[in-house]
């Protein structure tokens, strides 16, 4: 199984299209954000993983999604979530990940997400001044 896309976002919603199809529709996609008060603060950002099965595969598996301070695995932890999954060899699924991030100061962490024991994909948050 493969990460397609790994995303933090404001919004989502699942909708059927002709086919039958289905429509992923998201708002608010970013990468950044200005932060609700001055640090130190926590924010909850959320994080949608897509996720692909390959036909003949067994369609189980695990999404982590370790955040840290940065992109090395040694890097320092500030959160994990761990969801076991099952999907349809053939067929996508998504996953939906609220993280709860402390900020002694701005700057940026990073979303260290993979499907099993494969490889990390790395996404990007950065957190701003107050607007």
């Amino acid at each position: 199984m493969q990460i397609v896309s790994a995303l933090f976002v404001e919004n989502f919603a699942m909708r059927e299209a002709p086919g039958p199809s289905t429509r992923i529709d998201m708002t608010g996609v970013m990468f950044s954000q200005a932060a609700p008060s001055p640090a130190p603060v926590t924010i909850e950002p959320h994080l949608i993983g897509l996720i692909f099965c390959p036909p003949g595969d067994s369609g189980n598996g695990v999404f982590e999604v370790v955040f840290r301070r940065g992109v090395e695995e040694d890097s320092e932890q500030l959160a994990r979530n761990v969801s076991p999954f099952q999907v349809e060899p053939g067929k996508f699924t998504y996953r939906l990940v609220k993280g709860e991030l402390e900020f002694p100061d701005y700057g940026q962490v990073f979303a260290h997400c993979r499907v099993d024991k494969n490889p990390w994909h790395l996404v990007p948050f950065t957190l701003l001044p107050p607007a």
